[in-house]
């Protein structure tokens, strides 16, 4: 079909149009103009650009620098006592708790090796490892109910065993105590804890009992194997 003249202006007036429409936007790109659109979040935890590691790696990588500190501090010495129970007893106390508390066998793993002064060698994966003992929770009860110790057990939901790493765990208890609940029941179920537990190591070595809340959150812990003094 022929083009008419009215045809062809009209087509050349739509072309230009159209190329001051895609002009324009090309010229609201480059200066950052989104207009209503959403934009998926540019800012990960791990700082700008770049992802956060896994937790495990964020806790092997604190474990490790305190474990180098330690060996500055302590030379050779320090390699024995902190793989023989030093790195798991620290592991409560370690700062930042939330960043330890990520994985604390992770945690352990990195200060065993920088107090040795050793190569990283980071976990390709998660390091604690959780086992309920519904076994342990109806024997403590049992106990608690005939040595004045009731209350403890009254509180107490679920036993689990933390294994941190090799033959190293410790023994959290669940609670309904609270958050922020600091008070003289959370101390006296974790001596209770203790006190039953005097010389029932099992397989491995138990290091700690943790008191938790029940969503994991710890509210107190004691120590369950007898400390090496020169630690």
């Amino acid at each position: 079909m022929a083009t008419t003249p009215h045809s062809a202006a009209g087509s050349t007036g739509r072309a230009r149009a159209l190329g001051l429409v895609v002009g324009a936007c090309l010229a609201a790109s480059a200066c950052g103009f989104t207009g209503g659109s959403a934009r998926p979040s540019a800012a990960p935890s791990g700082g700008p650009g770049r992802p956060s590691a896994p937790g495990y790696q964020q806790a092997y990588d604190a474990g490790f620098a305190r474990g180098e500190r330690l060996f500055t501090d302590g030379g050779k010495g320090s390699a024995v006592r902190e793989v023989n129970g030093g790195c798991v007893r620290r592991s409560l106390t370690a700062k930042p708790t939330a960043v330890v508390d990520l994985d604390r066998g992770a945690w352990v793993l990195g200060c065993k090796q920088g107090s040795a002064n050793s190569v990283p060698h980071p976990p390709s994966g998660p390091v604690t490892r959780r086992e309920p003992d519904p076994d342990l929770l109806h024997r403590f009860g049992s106990w608690a109910r005939q040595n004045e110790a009731a209350d403890s057990a009254h509180h107490l939901t679920e036993v689990t065993l933390v294994h941190l790493d090799g033959d190293a765990y410790d023994v959290e208890l669940t609670t309904t105590y609270t958050a922020g609940a600091e008070g003289p029941g959370v101390h006296g179920l974790a001596r209770d804890f203790a006190r039953w537990w005097d010389g029932d190591d099992g397989d491995g070595t138990a290091w700690n009992v943790v008191v938790a809340d029940s969503d994991g959150q710890r509210l107190a812990a004691r120590a369950l194997h007898a400390r090496d003094t020169s630690s």
